[in-house]
């Protein structure tokens, strides 16, 4: 292998290595390209409305603003009223639990249930582990900073990419070859419309889950159905993880009000989100996206 090759190859390992190191980054700059990129679209609609662009990212902000911290002034301080009335329910639900084991044990005949202690053992470690993070709510709390401090930055490169995005899209265009640089113009603008779709689709999932999940607990009489369902359609953004986390505050809650809530809760969800990755998903995404659903439903 010539020089220049080696050479070649050890600049590419080299660049691996330094962008590996900085990927905490590269994943915020990635959120801000994103959230940029569907907010533009916003600012050109506001544009051909005949708005100065200055003003139209002042607006799409300011609305983006107004979103997010209402959400968070709906969730945020019943979810802390529930967290100080839940540590004082949870050892009467964990009794019911144990209760609900005992009963189990009795009616099924044949099976070494009697004889398993892991479940009593699971169950004292859930109670001492709930309990110690409802004690420590508040430290929790202050020990986020890191999360807050990087929402800023995020914000702040998603302000200035708004400002002026043809000039960071020409600079990005201009470390390719230029031979090269109008087709990735046309990958840039492809994307463009892709992201854009894919955000409109999931934007609409999230609707929809939350719908669904406020019609189910309201049937079910979980307290607190709203600011649930308001839950569950924001994490619905999290792929497989992120319905997992909804899931856990209402069966609680349904836990504590009557057992039987808690496994309908359990169910309700589970069959949302079968609705969700197997129908609703494939569907959207190939509304928005032009994807073909069967390769949703694989991805999912």
């Amino acid at each position: 292998m010539q020089l220049g090759k080696w050479v070649g190859l050890l600049a590419l390992g080299v660049s691996i290595y330094l962008l590996w190191q900085i990927r905490q980054v590269l994943l915020l700059l990635f959120a801000a390209v994103v959230i940029a990129t569907v907010l533009n679209r916003m600012v050109r609609r506001l544009r051909r409305g005949g708005i100065k662009r200055g003003f139209a990212i002042a607006i799409t902000i300011a609305l983006l603003l107004l979103i997010v911290f209402g959400l968070f002034a709906i969730i945020l301080p019943q979810f802390i009223n529930q967290l100080e009335n839940l540590s004082g329910l949870l050892p009467a639900a964990i009794e019911r639990l144990g209760t609900i084991y005992e009963w189990f044990q009795s009616r099924i005949p044949g099976m070494a249930l009697g004889e398993n202690q892991g479940l009593d053992r699971l169950l004292d470690q859930a109670q001492s582990l709930v309990s110690s993070t409802v004690g420590n709510v508040f430290t929790i709390l202050n020990s986020s900073i890191n999360i807050v401090v990087n929402l800023f930055l995020v914000l702040a490169a998603t302000v200035m990419l708004l400002v002026n995005p043809g000039s960071y899209r020409r600079t990005f265009i201009a470390v390719f070859p230029a031979f090269y640089r109008d087709r990735v113009n046309d990958i840039l603008s492809q994307c463009e419309h892709s992201l854009v779709g894919w955000f409109q689709g999931t934007l609409a999932g999230m609707v929809t889950i939350g719908t669904l999940s406020y019609i189910g607990l309201l049937i079910l009489g979980v307290p607190l159905p709203l600011v649930n369902a308001i839950l569950a359609g924001l994490l619905e953004i999290i792929p497989n993880i992120g319905p997992v986390i909804s899931a856990v505050p209402p069966i609680l809650l349904g836990l504590l009000d009557a057992p039987w809530k808690g496994f309908a809760v359990l169910i309700l969800y589970f069959l949302i989100q079968q609705v969700e990755s197997l129908a609703l998903m494939p569907f959207l995404m190939k509304q928005t996206v032009s994807l073909m659903p069967l390769f949703t439903l694989l991805s999912v």
